[in-house]
């Protein structure tokens, strides 16, 4: 029985690592006539928006469909009502989440509202080089990170996305609405999104916020388009 919970990562994600190989596999199949000649490299959908702009929403509606790792975070904030370890965060004490800092296990770690947040490495590494897209739903500061990573594999298979919210007093009204923040806490999230939201040209996408299937159907075409690009392919040799 496995005793720590992020080793248990593969073992949770076997089946929806199956029905993604399967899908990325016959769409290279399709694309190459049939002959199954090309492989396509895993994309890392890098999806940012401020707190209350609806990212856990839709990626809670990208989910529904397997064609893709969604690759949970580490975090040491205190869970959320309704929130699951292992599918929505993987909940550490500030120590577990140091030693695993000082052992370079993160691809990405930031502070964020007083608390850290972190993607494990090799994670995304293993699905990108086997093949499958994975999406990670990070922060401004975690997403510069990445752009940032002297790893020729996350760069060549980045593709960021930045949800934009109609407007503060919109984003605002999202916030108390969702009533999980005083409203100290809620002044300060809407101080850090006014940063955020300047930063949304660093983005290769950028998507403004309207209902969830909106936003949902703008995604859904930006990854089409990412999986067609020709530079993520590569001739496979006859044996």
């Amino acid at each position: 029985m496995t005793t720590d919970p992020l080793a248990a990562v593969a073992e949770d994600a076997a089946a929806a690592l199956a029905q993604a190989q399967a899908a990325v596999a016959a769409a290279a199949v399709a694309q190459s006539g049939g002959t199954g000649r090309f492989f396509r490299a895993g994309i890392l959908f890098v999806i940012s928006a401020p707190s209350g702009a609806g990212k856990t929403t839709l990626c809670a509606a990208l989910r529904q469909s397997r064609d893709f790792i969604y690759s949970v975070s580490c975090t040491t904030r205190a869970p959320r009502p309704g929130e699951v370890e292992g599918e929505d965060y993987y909940f550490l004490s500030m120590e577990e989440f140091r030693a695993r800092v000082a052992a370079g296990e993160f691809l990405e770690h930031a502070e964020v509202h007083g608390n850290f947040y972190g993607t494990l490495r090799e994670n995304v590494l293993r699905h990108v080089r086997a093949g499958i897209d994975v999406l990670i739903d990070i922060d401004a500061q975690g997403a510069q990170t990445i752009r940032a990573s002297d790893d020729p594999t996350i760069r060549a298979a980045l593709a960021d996305v930045f949800i934009m919210p109609p407007s503060l007093d919109e984003l605002r009204r999202r916030l108390s609405r969702r009533g999980t923040e005083t409203p100290a806490q809620i002044e300060h999230r809407l101080v850090n999104a006014a940063v955020e939201m300047r930063r949304w040209h660093e983005y290769r996408y950028f998507i403004l916020s309207a209902s969830v299937e909106e936003d949902l159907q703008k995604f859904r075409s930006i990854m089409r388009a990412e999986r067609y690009r020709s530079r993520r392919f590569r001739e496979v040799e006859s044996c």
